[in-house]
């Protein structure tokens, strides 16, 4: 009994301190750890490097590029005319169908007739009554032109009778004029069309009273071949052609470009160029004319004129989609001999299509990131592929070993 006394008492002091009770609960808590640790092994790998990104690149080489300048355009006809009705009457006939081309001298409408007619008929009449006053006035002046030589008759008997005759004589010249005024009227009853083109619609239906003036619009007719195409260069392009605005004049050929994308066959040549910048705009008329045979231009289409205002040497042709602006300037991404993402700043010139001409930041051989720009960042891998190839599958990327403790 004394002995367990002892013993106990020897335990109860060590316990009853807190510092001592702290010290083993650390000791005991930090051989369970390592307890563990020997059964779950190894500690996991490091996190795996991200993959490198496909993308399609481009190996650009100098070329030789024309120097293009684009502008928005509108069509517009050679000749755009207004066929109006000279005389008043009573609209009795189409004879024209809306929409199709006609010929020059063609008859488009036809307007009452028995009105003109019967003017016509009453000025003949009045001619002819004017004609025989003028005949019998002549003889009368021949007759007394002996007799006032023979003193026979009064100087002014003889006067007179001559004033008569020069009466008679204006009355006629006014009688056959108003002839031609009629006959003039009643052919304006057949209303023809003034240039051969494309009718447009007919403002007045058949039956209906038309008349001289303000109101006297019929149809139209637009002169398709050749056509006119009207547009604007600012005076930023001009400043960037070689030359600046004093090479306007030289400018001669244009391509135009249509809606669905495609080029006329035939480039066109300029024939209007405005001989001031308009100061509302800053920008410079020029005007254009193709051959348009086919049609396939019509009047009020609004298409791209694009100025062939020289060629440039050792350009470089980049798709738009490559190039990044930035607050520093214009940006392309390259991928270098690692195979990661270089940025480049470069150049840029006019468009050309849907390539930007590079002027400046580029070298030969250069392979130029053209899609997937968004994923990329400076340094970044990337596995590249030619245009058209599919991309090659991503390498598994490698594992990081574990630390030996």
């Amino acid at each position: 009994m004394p002995v367990r006394t002892a013993a106990a008492s020897a335990v109860r002091p060590v316990l009853s301190s807190p510092s001592s009770f702290i010290c083993a609960f650390a000791v005991a808590l930090s051989a369970l750890v390592a307890g563990c640790g020997d059964k779950a092994g190894p500690a996991p790998q490091a996190q795996a490097a991200p993959p490198a990104v496909p993308v399609t690149v481009l190996q650009v080489a100098p070329t030789r590029a024309p120097l293009v300048v684009e502008a928005v355009a509108q069509a517009e006809g050679m000749r755009e005319v207004e066929v109006r009705a000279r005389v008043s009457g009573i609209l009795e006939k189409w004879r024209f169908r809306e929409g199709e081309p006609v010929k020059a001298g063609q008859l488009l409408f036809q307007i009452e007739r028995a009105p003109f007619e019967i003017a016509l008929a009453q000025a003949k009449a009045r001619l002819a009554e004017a004609q025989a006053v003028e005949e019998q006035t002549a003889r009368e002046s021949q007759r007394l032109n002996g007799l006032v030589a023979d003193r026979a008759i009064s100087q002014k008997e003889f006067d007179d009778a001559r004033s008569a005759a020069a009466v008679a004589r204006a009355t006629v010249k006014s009688a056959e004029a108003a002839v031609r005024e009629a006959e003039l009227n009643l052919g304006y009853t057949q209303v023809t069309a003034p240039v051969s083109g494309v009718s447009g619609r007919a403002v007045k239906s058949e039956g209906s009273l038309v008349s001289t003036g303000a109101d006297s619009l019929l149809t139209t007719i637009a002169q398709l071949d050749p056509i006119w195409v009207r547009f604007s260069l600012s005076d930023t392009d001009l400043v960037a052609v070689p030359g600046g605005r004093a090479a306007v004049r030289g400018f001669r050929e244009v391509e135009l470009q249509l809606p669905d994308g495609s080029v006329l066959p035939q480039r066109g040549r300029i024939n209007f160029s405005a001989s001031r910048i308009d100061p509302s705009l800053g920008t410079l008329e020029m005007r254009a004319e193709f051959a348009n045979a086919d049609g396939r231009v019509l009047p009020g289409q609004f298409v791209r004129a694009r100025v062939i205002a020289g060629e440039q040497d050792n350009v470089y042709l980049v798709p738009q989609s490559a190039v990044s602006q930035t607050e520093n300037g214009p940006v392309v991404m390259l991928a270098n001999a690692d195979n990661k993402v270089e940025p480049r700043p470069v150049k840029l010139g006019l468009w050309q299509g849907k390539d930007w001409v590079v002027t400046g930041g580029l070298q030969p051989g250069d392979r130029v990131i053209t899609d997937n720009l968004l994923k990329l960042r400076p340094g970044a891998p990337v596995a590249p592929h030619a245009p058209g190839e599919a991309p090659a599958a991503p390498a598994a990327p490698a594992a990081t070993a574990p630390s030996k403790s």
